[in-house]
Parts: structure tokens; sequence; C-alpha cells
């Protein structure tokens, strides 16, 4: 049972509250399309919430409920309506919007949802990464859903929260300027909260956070100390390639006894968190393409709490990879793999786009051409014989060379683009 008093203070202090809040724009855009609730997924802290009252601001004319408050702890599935109800009589209108946030509170939550959709109303929905997944919510909803990823911070979030313009074009001075702020962003922590306040001692808190309430306590696991050892091992491991037998291997030299099986189960979940990425090797048998696979974290400032490295060029991959994975918000039909030839010619990204292969990628921290490895550049064009007939576009991702050149190895041809990270961060942001 509700109090219809506390709801009607909680929707008018909301109200006021989202309208003053002082909120950071985000690059992620959503479209709202009828029939079909919006989903807001992300790591623990991304800022999910303040993403949702930031559009329910621009919108105005919106319902807002976050089931974590205490008024709404106890409310039954039936009584949502009547609480829906309650906010019509405050405002005498219909809300064009509906917010709900930390929905897997509502017991029943996707009945409400579908129900919601039914009636006509457009529909925006989050929930804490350790109760609610993705997986989740698409199998509840059965197909009634467009599920959005929100990630820290990207590059250019942090220019404007730096209040560094963005040109399309910089002088000298400018440019060194960025490649400066990228070095910093690199090796930043780019959590919306720590960012906006210099607070780093939160990131400890986040870490103990996501280890235990995430992953442990969310998938019941056994060992806290297997959990931790593979926590720990992918954010040393990050931009690596790594294996189930890799991780058991290690484990074993610890003194820690554990199964192959408990291994590999504790590893398929960690991505769940939204913390962890596994990138799989592309293959056109499906079989193959479980392991190895390669690790990329949500924040490079997570992996500096258990070791500071200083490998710029691992930083620049795990960015980019990053910058891939948000672009598949408004490209949905783009997958994201890592390629090895027969030859073992690794290309550190390749882009699919429905049937086609669209691109290849590689990252070189590098400031000429003749800094470049020539393995990056072989690793190209061989994979770029094996896709031929997509003609995929050829990229070499460096820290400070651009250039358009056809190269040549043993025969082998093709037409490359060299661009610095700062400027591909920048050209290839969200839309």
């Amino acid at each position: 049972m509700f109090d219809k008093k506390l709801v009607t203070e909680y929707f008018l202090k909301t109200k006021e509250n989202i309208e003053k809040l002082k909120i950071t724009e985000r690059e992620l855009k959503v479209e709202i399309l009828k029939d079909k609730a919006i989903t807001i997924i992300g790591p623990r802290r991304a800022g999910k919430t303040y993403f949702l009252k930031h559009i329910a601001r621009e919108i105005r004319e919106f319902f807002y409920i976050d089931f974590e408050n205490v008024i709404f702890r106890k409310l039954a599935p039936e009584e949502f309506f009547k609480v829906l109800s309650v906010f019509l009589e405050i405002f005498g209108k219909e809300p064009k919007v509906l917010f709900l946030d930390e929905i897997q509170i509502l017991d029943r939550w996707e009945g409400i949802v579908r129900s919601l959709l039914d009636l006509g109303y457009s529909v925006f929905i989050s929930g804490s990464s350790s109760k609610l997944m993705s997986k989740e919510i698409a199998t509840q909803l059965r197909g009634r859903t467009l599920t959005y990823v929100l990630l820290p911070f990207s590059f250019k979030e942090f220019l404007v929260v730096n209040k560094i313009e963005i040109k399309s074009l910089f002088s000298i001075s400018e440019e060194a300027k960025m490649k400066k702020t990228l070095k910093e962003y690199l090796f930043s922590s780019t959590y919306p909260e720590i960012l906006l306040t210099g607070n780093t001692k939160l990131l400890k808190e986040y870490y103990n956070t996501i280890l235990y309430t995430d992953f442990v306590e969310r998938f019941q696991l056994k060992s806290l100390e297997v959990a931790r050892f593979i926590f720990d091992f992918c954010l040393l491991n990050f931009s690596k390639e790594f294996s189930v037998i890799k991780v058991s291997n290690f484990l074993k030299t610890m003194g820690i006894k554990c199964g192959k099986n408990t291994v590999y189960n504790y590893i398929e979940k960690l991505p769940e968190t939204l913390n962890v990425f596994f990138l799989r090797k592309y293959e056109k048998s499906i079989y193959r393409t479980l392991w190895p696979r390669k690790i990329y974290i949500c924040d490079l400032g997570m992996a500096d709490i258990i070791s500071l490295s200083k490998d710029i060029g691992r930083r620049m991959e795990n960015t980019v990879f990053l910058e891939l994975l948000r672009k598949t918000n408004q490209e949905p039909l783009l997958e994201i793999f890592y390629f090895k030839t027969r030859e073992g010619y690794e290309v550190d990204f390749l882009v699919k786009e429905g049937l086609r292969i669209k691109q290849l990628i590689q990252v070189s921290y590098a400031n000429s051409y003749d800094e470049i490895d020539h393995r990056e550049i072989r690793a190209l064009l061989h994979a770029k014989e094996v896709f031929k007939k997509d003609k995929p576009k050829l990229l070499v991702i460096t820290w400070d060379y651009e250039d358009e050149k056809q190269v040549s190895w043993f025969g082998k041809r093709g037409e490359i683009r060299f661009i610095p990270l700062w400027k591909w961060l920048l050209t290839n942001s969200q839309k």
C-alpha cells in the first residue's frame, strides 16, 4: 500500500529537482519508437539515472519514478496505475513519457511495461547492473524494447567537462594541447562522478561494489578468492588475448584449487556486469569463435587500482574498442571482432555490418610511418586479401601520424588511412 500524500510530494519535488539539476549532456542519442520501450543499460555509476533525468527535463511533461525510493519500495504491481492516477490528479494531463528507474525493484515489472506500451505510452527503463541485465530485459519484453549502452565519459565528453573547445580545424598549438589532454584521458578514470568531483577515492569503492555486489553476490559465486582473481586478471590484462586454460594455469601457480568448469562459469558471468568485455575472434564457423578472446574494460582508471600500466598502446586500443562499442548504439548492425589470418597475423579490430566486413583497424602508438610495426601493416594487407570481395577499408589509428597512402607488402597492396587517435575519436563519435 502506498501513501498518497507522500507520492504527491514525491512527484512535485522530483519535477522541481530535475528542472534545477545541473546535468552534463551525454553523446548518446536515443530514438523513441511507438510500441518500443527504451532500455538504458551500462556499468554501475556510468550515469544512467542522470541520463534519464536529462531526457525527462527536455521533454518536460514526464512521469519519473525511482523505485529505490522508500515510498515505492513495497509497491504492488497492481498499485502502479493508481500511482499514475495520482500524477494525473496533480498535473491535470497525461505525461508524454514515463521514466522507470531501477525498475527491477517492482515485482512483475515486465507486465507493467507491456501494459503501458499497449496503452500508447512511451517508456524508458533502466536497472541496476547487479539486478537487471540486458539479456533479462530482452527476454522479458520479447522484442518490445530497444536497448542502448551508456558507458563512462567518452573523450569528447571529457573535453566538454574540461571546457576544451571542439572545432573542425585546430592550430599546431591546439593540436598539441589536444594530445596532452588525450594522454590525461587515457590515464584517468572517466566515471562521471569521479571526473566531475575529482574524488579518486571513489574508484576503490566502485571496485569493491562491482566485485562483491555485481559479481559475487549477484551470481552467488562460492569462491570469493577465485572471483577476485578473475576480476583482477581482467583488469591487469586489458587489450590482451586470453583463454580459460590460461586463467586456470595462473590459478594453479597461485596455489588456488579450482576446476576448469568453475573458471569457465565465473569468466562467462563477468561481462554481464558490463565492466569487462570479451571480444571474440572472427571465424566463419561459430564453433571456433568461443576461445580465445580479448579483454577490454569500461574504465581504464579501474585497472590502476591493481597496477599502473604505462603501456599507452594498450590504453589506446582499449579506448578504440569502447568508441566502437558506443557506435553500435546508432548503428545496431555493426559487430566488432578481432581477426587472425591463417599465417597468424593479427588485426586489432574487424568491423562487420550485416553480412559485409566493413573495416579493418590497427592501433599503433606511432608518431611517424617508420615507427609503425611492419607486422601491423602486413596483417592488414593479408586480411584485406581474405575479405577482398567486401573491399573493407583499412585504417591505422596512430598517436601522431596522419596520411593516406598505397602500401605494398610482397605482392599484396592496399590503400591505408592513418589517423591520430584524438582526431579519430572526435570524428567517429556518436552523431
